[in-house]
């Protein structure tokens, strides 16, 4: 296996490869890790019945992975990295504001998933926590690097893998609880709470939607005449069952298993006796794999950035093991300054995640499906010369309108908006998702029809 050569570039149709069925397992994979177990607890921690939970999972999950795989579709499509891609909305300079974001945010996620891992990783190697952390991130350094192939072959391993495990583990749990008297119990037909239920939809609906950035990179090889149509339901079936898979069992722990759900690295380890140290070894690959993609796509969207002002269209191995080398030690640096408080900042970067991603992903479907209907000229995407021009200050606005809009809404540990407090949840991404969509339709389409760009045929590097 060689280390991928493509970087920010369009794929040429010649090495174009593979089944959209890769998107199922590489999905599947990216949620079944023990990080979303505490997105499932959270309804049950909050008060919230187990079947009240369950409901607000598949809802958020729904929302979130339909948005999701209909950037997926995207990728053989045009051939190349999804944010590249934004450069036809914001302009090849202008694409940079969403793009900083994006690094921010996944930056912050593989710092999230450091601080996950490195507790289990020190009860099987003689390493301290931070240890543990830099040796983490390094091997995911490793395997980013390598690239597109090696990530999809690991992920569809670790899919069935961590599959078999989580599956497993949950009969044996449901063997520990007393039925059926635990199916009349306060824990699963227990009453409804409002503001348990919106905080459960709005994460597992953040959850979701915060692969959107990135989910067009692992399917832009694919050839051209894959259909839409397949490619956004292998990633759809996979990201959904996947997500809802560990967020329901999530769940169950936080009704039924509290302590377990705290630590669920060591807990759910600990419930496969000799084959507990094998257990964890998967369960912190699965946290790996996340680290592994946010480096991958991070770097794509950081070298986007870096590379606006010029016509680059491919990346030095060089710059691209500086680039990834750059991201995985900001993460680890954060982990280590972060990891004595995780429940504050697990809270908030799921949060930050959503009001800065949710706006841009409205805007770049928006632009896909209802302005430009899939027809971009690739070649301009790497010109600021070219069509889509250096900024888009439609666009910029729009972006920067649709954070502001979602403040009244947005529920951090260091601030709350009036809406809320007064609801007690926080649902900013519904207007976050509908405002910049409407706004930005309605102004791009008069732009374009001005300027006479309003169909644009394919045109490849």
């Amino acid at each position: 296996m060689h280390v991928e050569s493509h970087s920010i570039g369009f794929i040429p149709e010649a090495e174009r490869y593979g089944h959209p069925r890769r998107l199922f397992t590489i999905w599947a994979c990216a949620n079944l890790q023990i990080l979303g177990l505490g997105v499932g607890a959270l309804g049950t921690w909050g008060g919230l019945s187990l079947l009240w939970t369950l409901v607000a999972l598949l809802i958020g999950n729904a929302i979130g992975t339909f948005f999701m795989a209909a950037h997926s579709a995207q990728g053989p499509q045009l051939g190349v990295p999804q944010m590249i891609q934004s450069r036809a909305q914001f302009g090849v300079i202008g694409a940079a504001l969403p793009m900083f974001s994006v690094v921010v945010s996944y930056t912050l996620y593989s710092a999230l998933d450091a601080i996950i891992a490195s507790e289990p990783i020190t009860t099987l190697l003689p390493v301290s926590q931070n240890g543990a952390i830099v040796l983490f991130t390094f091997a995911a350094l490793i395997v980013a690097f390598v690239g597109y192939e090696l990530i999809h072959r690991l992920g569809a391993f670790l899919a069935i893998a961590n599959c078999l495990v989580l599956i497993t583990a949950t009969i044996i749990l449901m063997r520990r609880v007393e039925w059926p008297a635990a199916l009349t119990g306060p824990s699963i037909s227990g009453g409804f709470i409002l503001t348990a239920f919106l905080i459960s939809v709005t994460q597992s609906t953040s959850w979701c939607l915060s692969a959107s950035p990135y989910v067009a990179d692992y399917s832009r090889y694919l050839p051209t005449d894959v259909s839409a149509k397949a490619t956004f339901w292998y990633t759809a079936l996979g990201n959904f069952l996947g997500a809802t898979l560990i967020m329901a069992l999530g769940a169950f722990l936080g009704a039924h298993f509290a302590a377990i759900a705290h630590a669920p690295g060591n807990g759910i380890s600990a419930l496969f006796g000799s084959l507990g140290g094998v257990t964890k070894a998967l369960l912190i690959l699965g946290v790996f794999f996340g680290v592994v993609m946010n480096a991958y796509s991070a770097y794509m969207s950081l070298t986007t950035v870096l590379t606006g002002p010029t016509k680059m269209v491919a990346i030095s191995q060089s710059m691209k093991f500086a680039t990834m080398a750059a991201i995985t030690i900001a993460a680890s640096l954060i982990a280590i300054a972060t990891k004595n408080a995780l429940d504050v900042y697990f809270g908030d970067v799921l949060a930050i995640v959503i009001y800065t991603l949710i706006p841009w992903s409205s805007i770049n479907l928006a632009d896909y499906y209802l302005v430009r209907h899939g027809e971009y000229d690739t070649a301009s995407l790497f010109d600021s010369g070219g069509i889509y021009g250096a900024f888009n200050w439609t666009a910029i606005a729009v972006y920067l309108i649709a954070i502001a809009v979602q403040i009244p809404f947005a529920r951090l540990s260091f601030y709350v908006g009036p809406i809320a407090e007064f609801s007690g949840a926080d649902f900013a991404w519904v207007p976050g998702l509908i405002a910049p969509a409407v706004m930005f339709t309605i102004l791009e389409r008069r732009h374009l029809a001005r300027s006479g760009h309003g169909h644009i045929r394919h045109r490849a590097v």
